[in-house]
Formats: structure tokens, sequence, C-alpha cells
């Protein structure tokens, strides 16, 4: 999997996994993931006077676009992130998915689902000191998977479950007097603040080589770009940022998938239900819709999204149905298996019969009786999709990438590590 290193800040020798080779850092480098971080919202807070450090990253730094992995959720690009490659090798390809080895909906947040290995793990492997700070829980496992966890070599945890950090879990006890804030709650901007402000803190008392971060999209689901609430919260990582660059860090920033209005002109969620079309057309029991934005935080989504998956009790009525569901409003893809699995690199053997993609403004749920979206206090606003594949790639530093070169957020880590100067 990797070629010995040395010295990770020594004599810059390589480590290689999942096919890309990886420079070793010449001092720490840290990654961020920001939940939902669709262009704008960081060129807005700069305009209004509200992100001096972003403003020196765009102008001074490295400012690309990139393309986020689709289905546009965090899971899959969050794994795809720390593992430089897509979901069809790394194999985790929604938050939720269809086990048909157990015939169970389940959470794809358990490493046994995973089947690449880190850069992280490929790194510690090489003498490098790992820090991994995700704001839900619901990474953590996966993130930190293959990880030897204690001080002075890895610590992975949550700002979720900050007060429950252990070292034989977690690497890193006594969280909260650590960082010095109270636990926050998981439906606020406060969560992902914790983050921040936890890697200054070990930053500052550790400085590992490599360090994560990987933040909520609390904020983005319920602010578009140049929204006041939206501007505080880049305001608030700006200055953990600034702390970060004054301590010697590289930063490499990019995020997990976009974000988009998906509400009808009168604020109400323009869902599809998809579940409750195909009972109609070809009857109950004879398909299961799955929605792999489902997970235990569906407060601020009611787990709707842009993209759904579709299995068929009858694979003869696979070629009718993608036919009836292209010419349904709102739909702007419908695609078998295989071609949806090759153009978005996913697993086969973890995909549904169909593959079915919403437009712009519209999100794909399963029967309308089983959402549950009392809990959106403003119109919603959600991803999945192509359209909210388009993400920033920012480092404080300039590189020497081509400017015709496609760039992928899981190229992060490449970017960073091979062409920061």
């Amino acid at each position: 999997m990797r070629r010995e290193a040395r010295g990770v800040n020594g004599d810059r020798a390589e480590v290689a996994v999942n096919g890309r080779r990886y420079a070793a850092p010449r001092g720490p480098v840290v990654v961020v993931c920001v939940d939902g971080s669709e262009p704008g919202y960081i060129e807005s807070a700069v305009e209004h006077g509200r992100a001096p450090f972003l403003e020196r990253m765009l102008k001074d730094g490295t400012n690309r676009l990139a393309d986020c992995v689709v289905p546009s959720f965090t899971n899959p690009n969050n794994l795809s992130i720390v593992t430089g490659v897509p979901p069809s090798v790394h194999g985790i390809c929604g938050n939720y998915f269809y086990d048909p080895e157990s015939g169970a909906e389940v959470m794809m947040n358990d490493p046994r689902f995973l089947r690449a290995p880190t850069i992280f793990a490929a790194f510690q492997g090489a003498g490098a000191r790992i820090a991994i700070i995700t704001a839900k829980d619901k990474l953590r496992r996966l993130l930190g998977n293959g990880l030897r966890l204690g001080p002075g070599r890895a610590v992975c945890f949550s700002a979720e479950q900050a007060d429950k950090a252990s070292l034989p879990e977690n690497g890193i006890d006594g969280v909260l007097d650590f960082v010095g804030l109270p636990l926050p709650g998981v439906y606020s901007a406060a969560l992902s603040e914790f983050v921040f402000a936890a890697g200054v803190c070990l930053m500052e008392r550790d400085r590992p080589d490599l360090m994560y971060l990987s933040t909520t999209d609390y904020i983005q689901h319920k602010h578009a770009p140049g929204d006041p609430v939206a501007d505080d919260f880049y305001a608030m990582m700006d200055r953990y940022l600034a702390r970060l660059d004054e301590l010697g860090a590289l930063i490499a920033l990019t995020a997990d998938h976009g974000m988009n209005a998906k509400h009808d002109a009168g604020g109400a969620p323009d869902v599809i239900y998809l579940q409750d079309v195909l009972d109609e057309w070809l009857g109950r029991e004879a398909t299961r819709v799955i929605l792999p934005i489902t997970d235990p935080y569906v407060v601020h989504h009611g787990a709707l999204g842009s993209f759904a998956t579709v299995y068929l009790g009858r694979k003869d009525l696979v070629a009718d149905t993608l036919a009836r569901l292209e010419a349904l409003p709102g739909i702007e893809l419908a695609l078998p298996r295989d071609e949806a699995c090759r153009r978005f690199e996913l697993p086969a053997d973890r995909m549904g019969d169909i593959v079915v993609v919403a437009t712009r403004h519209k999100v794909l749920g399963t029967s309308r009786a089983r959402h549950d979206l009392s809990g959106l206090t403003e119109p919603l606003r959600s991803h999945g999709g192509l359209s909210e594949q388009r993400v920033p790639l920012l480092l404080n530093r300039r590189s020497d990438l081509p400017s015709d070169r496609r760039l992928r957020n899981f190229d992060i880590f490449d970017v960073a590590l091979n062409h920061a100067r």
C-alpha cells in the first residue's frame, strides 16, 4: 500500500494509498470540509467585510472550484475526500442504503461498509500524527477507521459526543475542559464552532501533521449565501482559520456538497413523493425507494434530497419505469443502475435498479406519510443532485495546478500535499 517514509517532515518521502501518491507534509496540514458550502457563501461574507482571512485566501492563495461526488451527500463525499477516490472504490455511496445481504435498510456509518483505507491510516503508518474532528458522530468511526488512537499518535472525536470522549475510543479525554466550550447542541452553529475551536487547541498543543475538520450544514440548510446568519457563520470560521494560519498550518478548504432552495413560491417543500408515484403506477410492494440522504439528523431537511435509488421486484419493468420517470416533471435524470454507476462512479452492488435525480429546486421523498416535516422552520434548502455538485477548493498558499485541470473535492489532499508552494 505504501513505501516507507523515513520522516514525515523530513525528506518529503511519499505515501501511496488507493492508487495515488502523496508527498509528506513540510509542516502541519489542515484540511477543512465545510458541510453544504456552495460557492457564494464565502464570497458574500468577504463582500460584506466579515471574513478578512478568507478574503486573503481568495486573493493570495489558491481559489478554484471543484466537483463533489454524486449523490451530493455527506458520507460519500467525506469518505471520498479522506480516501482520495470515488465511492466505486471506497464503497460508501450514501448516508443510508438497502443492504441486500441482510434485507434491511441501514445507516452507512459502520466501518465494515468501507472498502478502502484512508489517507490518515496510510500516513500514520509512515509516522505521522493525525487529528480528526467531525461535527456529527455519524462520521467518526468511518473517518478514524484503521487508526491507532492515543496521545502522540491519533485523536478522532465528534463535537456531538465531545463529553463522552475517552482515550481508548477517541485517543483523547477531557475534551470539554481542554477546549473551554460547553457541549454544543446538535442543531446549532455552535456544533461547527466547537470543531474549529478544538482544532485550534490541538494545533497549539500537539501540532499534528495532518488534521481534518468536518462541520455540519445546519446553517446552510436554513440560510442562503449573503443572509446575515450565514455571514455570521463564515465570520466565526474566518477567525479560527486565521489562527490556524498564524500557527503555520497549510489550510486546504473544500465542501462535501452545495445547497439549493427546494421549495415552491409559497415556501412549502417542492417534493416528488416517488414511492407514492410508483405505488400508483405498479402497485404497492412492487418497488422500494431508498433515499440516501436519510440520517439521524432529519430536523433540518426532513430526509428530503434530490437523489434516490429504486429497487424493482420485476426486472422486466425497468425499461418502462425509466421511460415514465424520465417524462415526470421535476426529474432531471432517471438511469439504469449500470449506467448511473459508470457516470457517477458508484458501487453497483449497493445501488437499486434505477437511479433518479431531481432538478435544481425539487426534492424526492418516499411516501408522503413517512416524512415528518414539522422541524422545517424555514423554507427547505437541501442537496443530493447534480445542481449541488460545484464546491469551493481553496488553499492559503499558491499552487502549481494547471488552470485547465478538472478538480474533484477528493483531490484536496493531492492539491495540498503535492501542489502547494
